[in-house]
């Protein structure tokens, strides 16, 4: 039996679910808006759920869980968009392979071919993790040459900067948005029950898909000015956790602690 199916409802059934930025949004703000944030999720399981959405890897996860005591999500969408995957047990993230079918299609294999074009990229440093469907770079923004953008593009992938920090390769057309879209699809959640919460240019697509979106009080500005007009979106003025909080209570889709 899965974390989603233990004890609690599906999450179709679910008053409201979370679908969250880990760096800087569902991990920032102040200890106490975290506490908060993450007691008032384990007392409202029955009608809360949670999705992690995230540039990070399900080994990463699943340790931040079991040693820095988050709650458990019942679903992730991790490596950028290029997982998609189901919280299994404390112990296992599994991929659905229904939903990654068509994104190892468009990744195609293409890893070697990635780390050959970029190989001693100005200002690009590899990132150690063996990622499944993306490579990924640390960037130095004084020493990157844009460059690299076009390598990637004849080789028909997506780039992505991110924080000003970050590189990364992705298939085409898959990043954050499409992948949380076609996971609340598959999942039956009807969209006006779901935020998704985010800090960085990494959250963009997620942030501009559509559904109910918070930019947290500490996003980075290249983030802010592209999705200042977005008329779905609440600019948090709390940080991390805390802007969550206020955009719950702002779209009024769940009673939230203040309330309770």
């Amino acid at each position: 039996m899965t974390i989603a199916q233990t004890l609690h409802p599906p999450l179709a059934r679910r008053r409201f679910v979370l679908a969250t930025d880990l760096d800087g949004t569902f991990l920032g703000g102040t200890e106490a808006d975290r506490r908060r944030l993450y007691d008032w999720i384990e007392r409202n399981r029955e009608s809360v759920g949670l999705i992690f959405v995230t540039g990070r890897d399900p080994e990463f996860i699943m340790e931040m869980c079991a040693e820095r005591g988050l709650p458990w999500p019942e679903y992730v969408v991790g490596d950028v968009g290029t997982t998609i995957a189901e919280v299994v047990s404390r112990r296992t993230i599994a991929p659905i392979p229904a939903l990654e079918a068509d994104i190892a299609q468009r990744w195609g294999d293409r890893g070697n071919a990635v780390r050959a074009a970029l190989h001693d990229h100005p200002g690009l440093t590899l990132q150690p993790t063996a990622f499944r469907h993306r490579v990924s770079y640390d960037m130095d923004p004084e020493s990157y040459c844009p460059s690299a953008e076009e390598k990637i593009a004849q080789l028909g992938l997506d780039w992505l900067i991110s924080d000003n920090r970050f590189f990364d390769v992705l298939p085409r057309g898959v990043s954050k948005g499409p992948s949380v879209k076609r996971l609340i699809a598959h999942l039956g959640i009807p969209e006006t029950r779901v935020l998704v919460a985010g800090d960085t240019l990494n959250d963009l697509s997620m942030l501009a898909c559509g559904l109910n979106a918070v930019a947290v009080g500490n996003s980075e500005a290249a983030l802010l000015e592209r999705v200042g007009d977005l008329d779905h979106l609440h600019v948090a003025q709390a940080h991390g956790a805390g802007g969550i909080l206020e955009a719950i209570a702002a779209f009024a889709l769940h009673d939230t602690p203040q309330g309770d």
